[in-house]
Parts: structure tokens; sequence; C-alpha cells
């Protein structure tokens, strides 16, 4: 009867919670506004460092309302999440979060986040990218290489071809046991073992011969690369000064982020996509916007979030400009990509599959770690 009772308790507690959270979900954004600028201030966790631009933006939209924007990891904004509301704190009020299949499994489905489509887009933005969480724009994990070094275009043609000994030692990548990206590109690779092993007898000539430890040809090629002398780093700047650095000499290439692109004039970088790869030359990845629960500023999260989507201009406006950039991809279907991007439909990179990677990757993490 006690726990009857506990549980009839704790769910009445929880209603008006709820319906204050869903009459916030149907708000317009001058309502939102309007609570808001009472609200004061409204924090950020962000994968992207990008966020200083959406801050001078947003307040500039929004006097009266201060954006504390911090630039952190998936990784880490994820184990702060998660320590932080374990303790009971709850300080955060948005996450612009990667790493989607641990997103769901470890911050969504314990309720730590919640999802908040702003009404003025729900039609448009497909429902793949409304639900189980907002997609804000595709980001990519892909092969890239130094174009001034290869002006005829990527030495790069096929996978396979990074574990030849002639790239021993020339192929980087943020560290995976650090980038859960990284680590879902791998994942990604070995859920492609028919695609793997045709493009093995295309580079060889012959078929594939798997170890018995292994299961299929992506993860035949996870070991392969590692035993080439794959080279990690700690962070991506690191990774785009090796690689795309100009009048550099046999430069390595890296499987990284291609709207980095955007910083090749005032870095002196050279970065570009190796697009023609077989079977193809990365992932495509969803970046996306969440409320955290409990958050101290719920009417200002889902103004930013709204606010964070872009204007009704064909480029998103000076809200989404940060991120309308070649090689990032909005999944809002008003605002057209960078006309420097390679179209979306012609990118050769595998759209992750949420959540095929999340229950497979923590078996690539065990085998990462056997050749670290």
């Amino acid at each position: 009867m006690w726990k009857s009772l506990k549980a009839a308790l704790l769910a009445a507690a929880c209603v008006p919670a709820l319906a204050a959270a869903q009459d916030l979900d149907a708000m317009s954004t001058a309502e939102l506004y309007d609570r808001a600028k009472e609200e004061k201030t409204v924090t950020v966790f962000s994968l992207s460092s990008r966020i200083a631009r959406v801050e001078k933006a947003f307040e500039a939209t929004y006097p009266g309302v201060d954006l504390i924007g911090l630039d952190l990891s998936s990784a880490k904004q994820i184990a702060r999440v998660v320590a932080e509301q374990q303790a009971g704190v709850y300080a955060v009020d948005v996450l612009y979060i990667a790493d989607a299949p641990v997103a769901l499994r470890d911050l969504l489905a314990p309720g730590r986040i919640h999802t908040y489509v702003p009404p003025r887009l729900a039609d448009q933005i497909e429902d793949r990218f409304k639900a189980p969480l907002l997609v804000h724009r595709l980001s990519t994990k892909v092969l890239m290489y130094n174009e001034q070094a290869y002006p005829d275009g990527s030495p790069v043609t096929n996978l396979w071809q990074l574990t030849l000994p002639e790239w021993s030692g020339k192929v980087m990548m943020v560290d995976p046991t650090q980038r859960g990206e990284l680590l879902d590109l791998l994942t990604e690779i070995a859920l492609h073992p028919d695609e793997m092993a045709a493009a093995y007898k295309a580079q060889f000539g012959s078929d594939i011969v798997i170890d018995d430890d292994l299961s299929g040809a992506g993860e035949q090629f996870i070991r392969n690369l590692f035993l080439n002398d794959l080279v990690l780093v700690s962070n991506s700047d690191d990774l785009n000064k090796a690689v795309g650095t100009r009048d550099a000499k046999d430069p390595p290439v890296a499987f990284g982020t291609y709207s980095d692109r955007r910083d090749n004039e005032e870095e002196g970088w050279a970065l570009q996509v190796a697009n023609d790869v077989e079977p193809a030359n990365g992932i495509l990845f969803p970046a996306v916007l969440a409320v955290a629960d409990k958050a101290p500023s719920p009417a200002a999260a889902r103004l930013l979030i709204d606010f964070m989507f872009g204007d009704d201009t064909a480029d998103g406006g000076p809200a989404f400009a940060p991120f309308n950039v070649p090689g990032d991809y909005a999944t809002r279907t008003t605002i057209a990509d960078d006309p420097d991007s390679v179209p979306l439909e012609d990118l050769k990179a595998w759209t992750i599959n949420t959540e095929a990677v999340a229950e497979h990757r923590a078996r690539i993490a065990d085998l990462i770690i056997t050749l670290q």
C-alpha cells in the first residue's frame, strides 16, 4: 500500500512540472522572450566554439537575456550532466551535443534531457530529425587532405589504401577513446562489412581474409589501420595543422571535420574533403539541441533553441551564420547549404545509424583498446 501511495504522490507531483513544460513548448517566441527576460540568463554547453558568435547574435536579438556559452566536447558534456544531476545540481539549460548514441542512452532515456521542437519550425524539419532528438545540423568526420600538396585531388581513393606501407604513420585521427564522434566513425565502418569487403577486392584484386577473432571486413580494416601506425592526437587543431598547413611537404591525411575548412584562410591551411573514396569517406552525424532536465531558465532555453535554427532568409541569417559553412548541412529545409559545399546527396559519407552504433560501439571500443 505504501509503495502504491508513494507512486501516486510522485506522479501527482510530476503533473504540474509536465504541464508547465508543455505550456512552454507551445509558446511563441514573443511569449518565451517575455519569460526569458525574467530569467535573465541562459547557459548552454556547446560542442562547437562557434557558440561565441551565437552569443553575440542572440543577445543583440533578445536584449536583457545573457547567453553563457561553454565550449565542451560531447563526452565532457555527458559526463558533467550525469555527475551534476546525480548530485542534485541542475545548472545548465541547453545542450548542443553530438555523440547521439550515448546521449540517447545516458541522457534522454533516463530523462536528463528533453526534446523540444520550436512550433514555428515543426513543418520545416523532417520527422526523422525531430525525434527522438532534435537535430540542428549534420556534421562530419571524413577523410581530409591538403589540396595544395595534392592539386589533382585526393591522394586516397579507397579506404584500404590507408593500410598500405606508403601511408604508414601518415594517417591521423583524434583519439577515439576521447572523442565519441571518432568512435562512432569506426563503429559505422564496422557496420558495413560487405561494402568494406567489396572495396578490399577492388583495391587488391582478391577476397579479404578476416582474422578469426574479428567480425567482418570493417573490423579488419580498423585493425589494419591501427597496425599501420595510425597517429592519434588529442585535438582537432593539431590534426588540422599537421594535415592542412600550406607549403607542407608530403603531409598526412586525416579523419577530421569537413567544416573546419572554413578556417583555411585565417589559419593558413589548405584543408579539403576527399570525397571520391570507396566505399565511403567517413560519416555524417547529428549535432542535436536539447533542454536539460530542470533547466534553471526553461523559457530562455527554448528561445535559444528556436534562435539557433535561424531566421526565414535562405541562409538562416546571423543566428545560423556560424554553421552555414562548407561541410555543415542544415536540417531546416528552408536553409540553403553553403554553395561551396559538396551537395549533401553527393557527399560519399555514411549517415550513422544511431541505434546500431549505440548497440555496437562498446565492442569496437574494446577492440581499439587492444590496438593502442
